[in-house]
């Protein structure tokens, strides 16, 4: 078997059925597994993957092991050549492995493949592709003089900035959220440090690779959808685990002194304050326009009930290209796509042509009742039931 695809989940059951409905199309030539691992979810995650993806392995833990060792027991059942770590928050394109895969096979010292990730309003993820945080990496990215100074390659290494986004090179550190490597690899490192409950695993699993003298690769040339924030709520519970990780990974890897440390302390604890107040709920904006994409006019209908607003209709059966939506684009609208009629492709390329012009995305993923998308990195998504 070429690839397992393994997804590690936690009561994001809308968002897992949609990964799951985008791998499913991505992987249909190739020879492959779904594993879908559940940390004991208290929503009905489990129960929707029996009934709706009865060829997808699925293993329920009776309780949240966390990110490392969850991933390790999807790992210790699967059947590939390559894995791919894969978050539930996530869609992929119909090509999304053939090509990773392809350009995974032309490498001669392999280490771990990232992607270009893509938040829910079309706009780049910097940490698709990220430095080792040494101590003066991390310096800079807590005190932001990476932003400061953008093109010196003394500042500039936390999030990899000698790459822009639309190119393909090695890296030193990749996210966990995508993460495509040999299995064998895999286990010659040992899998993600079960120490380590989450946050820093996908650094360490990196650092861990790089110091077996593989190569990391940032792979620009297809693109992944991360919704960000639905997995974990930024809670005090979120500080405190932020926090032990960032000092897990350095009292593994960097002897440093004790005046560094009670600085890292200081910096770990504002860092992650910011990203608590990040994550706090914000007023969302209701759309002023509605704009359907798909084949379906009767769905036009069944939105206009929902929304108590007028929606216009795009044919994509009849006019089915990504710049013909360029017409109606304006501030305040929602795009809602049909995925009966809207590849997952074509749902991903136009949230990126589409990004920072007024609008947000709303999919509705084949075979279901319910619409999903995020207007922000740092927000929760929202689903939507349309019946």
């Amino acid at each position: 078997m070429q690839l397992s695809v393994v997804i590690l989940n936690y009561n994001v059951r809308y968002f897992l059925e949609l990964c799951v409905l985008s791998v499913e199309s991505a992987l249909q030539k190739i020879d492959s597994e779904i594993i879908v691992v559940d940390n004991n979810s208290s929503d009905d995650s489990s129960e929707m993957i029996k009934s709706r993806f009865p060829n997808v392995k699925l293993i329920q833990n009776n309780q949240n092991v966390g990110f490392p060792k969850g991933n390790n027991i999807g790992v210790s059942q699967a059947k590939g050549e390559y894995i791919c770590i894969l978050n539930p928050d996530t869609v992929v394109a119909e090509d999304t492995f053939k090509k990773v895969l392809a350009f995974a096979q032309k490498q001669n010292n392999l280490g771990i493949v990232g992607v270009k990730l893509i938040d829910g309003t079309g706009n780049f993820l910097p940490e698709s592709k990220r430095g080792i945080p040494t101590p003066w990496v991390a310096f800079t990215k807590i005190t932001s003089l990476y932003k400061l100074f953008p093109k010196s390659s003394f500042f500039n290494k936390y999030y990899a900035q000698h790459l822009s986004e639309n190119q393909t090179g090695e890296v030193e550190i990749l996210v966990g959220a995508f993460m495509f490597l040999k299995k064998e690899l895999y286990n010659e490192v040992g899998g993600f440090d079960e120490d380590c409950f989450m946050y820093s695993d996908d650094i360490d699993l990196s650092y861990m690779v790089l110091q077996k003298g593989k190569d990391n690769y940032y792979f620009h040339e297809t693109a992944v959808i991360h919704y960000k924030g639905e997995s974990t709520v930024k809670d005090g519970t979120y500080m405190k685990r932020f926090q032990e990780a960032m000092e897990f990974f350095y009292k593994k890897h960097f002897q440093i002194s004790f005046l560094f440390s009670a600085f890292m302390k200081i910096g770990i604890v504002f860092f992650s304050l910011i990203k608590r107040i990040q994550g706090r709920p914000k007023n969302k904006s209701i759309p002023e326009n509605y704009l359907l994409v798909s084949a379906s006019e009767s769905l036009v209908k069944i939105i206009t009930a929902l929304v108590q607003k007028k929606v216009d209709f795009l044919d994509w059966k009849a006019e089915k290209e990504v710049n013909l939506l360029s017409n109606s684009i304006r501030n305040g609208l929602q795009i809602i796509l049909d995925n009966e009629s809207v590849s997952f492709k074509e749902c991903i390329e136009i949230h990126e042509q589409y990004r920072n012009k007024g609008v947000v995305f709303r999919i509705i993923p084949k075979g279901t009742n319910f619409s999903i998308g995020s207007d922000s990195p740092n927000d929760r998504g929202g689903i939507e039931k349309l019946k």
